[in-house]
């Protein structure tokens, strides 16, 4: 019985670090998620053309790769953070900016 519990210890507590070991970022996932809404529902509604939806696609991987390798170490610093919240202010403010202009897409 104890070598029972000895081998289901070691065969989960590994499962249990990696689990625990990659940082989690949701306001930042959840954010980039309502971004990419956003630009879909621009270029559904005609208010972005293809290459402005192109051009805001770009912006939204650049951040993130930037999450990526916030992520990569193991810990997202709070400066990594800001850094990755300032990029989004200003794609976020590019979004608004490009669908609310006077091109529109052509049906």
């Amino acid at each position: 019985m104890k070598k029972a519990i000895v081998a289901v210890c070691a065969f989960l507590l590994p499962a249990f670090a990696l689990a625990q070991g990659t940082p989690s970022t949701p306001r930042i996932d959840k954010r980039q998620a309502a971004e990419q809404k956003r630009i879909d529902e621009g270029v559904k509604s005609g208010a972005l053309t293809g290459k402005e939806a192109a051009r805001l696609e770009k912006g939204q991987a650049r951040i993130q790769r930037m999450e990526d390798k916030a992520v990569a170490d193991g810990k997202v610093t709070p400066h990594e953070q800001r850094r990755i919240e300032h990029a989004q202010n200003q794609e976020s403010r590019k979004i608004a900016r490009e669908k609310h202009d006077r091109q529109t897409a052509r049906k």
